[in-house]
């Protein structure tokens, strides 16, 4: 079943996390990160920064605090045996520290399709800010959606 186009634009709730030290340095021990400004303060503060960062990729772990990250595509009609996670990246404004209170917005910014229908293209932007409103990141995901049997 083809994505409808009438997606683009929509708005899904705001997802909010309080950025905790101890959970930026699972983060980056999971993901494998070896730069010790990610797990040691005082690292972090002989770097420059003024207290343990945010590692890159983290901020895209904040919507996954939603109840339901991926209700968009059911609601959608969207069949998760033929979703693959096509793309993702980060547009840095500021760097988010323990103690920020983070949210991120998400939107559906276009649906396009590829080889005669038989994939579709998600693409959602997510604004990250802090709670005072400044803006931490911008991220972009796209979604790939396998449509058996079109296209043939």
């Amino acid at each position: 079943m083809a994505v409808d186009p009438a997606l683009i634009g929509k708005e899904f709730p705001a997802t909010s996390l309080t950025v905790d030290a101890g959970r930026l340095r699972f983060f980056a021990k999971a993901i494998g990160e070896t730069n010790p400004v990610y797990t040691d303060v005082e690292a972090a503060k002989a770097a420059g920064y003024a207290d343990l960062p945010a590692p890159p990729t983290f901020l895209f772990s904040i919507e996954m605090e939603s109840p339901d990250a991926f209700g968009f595509l059911a609601d959608a009609g969207v069949d998760f045996r033929f979703v693959l996670h096509g793309e993702q990246s980060f547009t840095y404004h500021a760097i988010a520290y323990p103690g920020d209170v983070l949210t991120a917005t998400p939107r559906i910014a276009d649906v396009y399709s590829k080889k005669g229908g038989a994939l579709d293209f998600i693409v959602k932007e997510t604004a990250v800010t802090r709670a005072d409103g400044t803006a931490v990141a911008d991220l972009k995901s796209v979604i790939v959606v396998r449509n058996p049997g079109a296209g043939k």
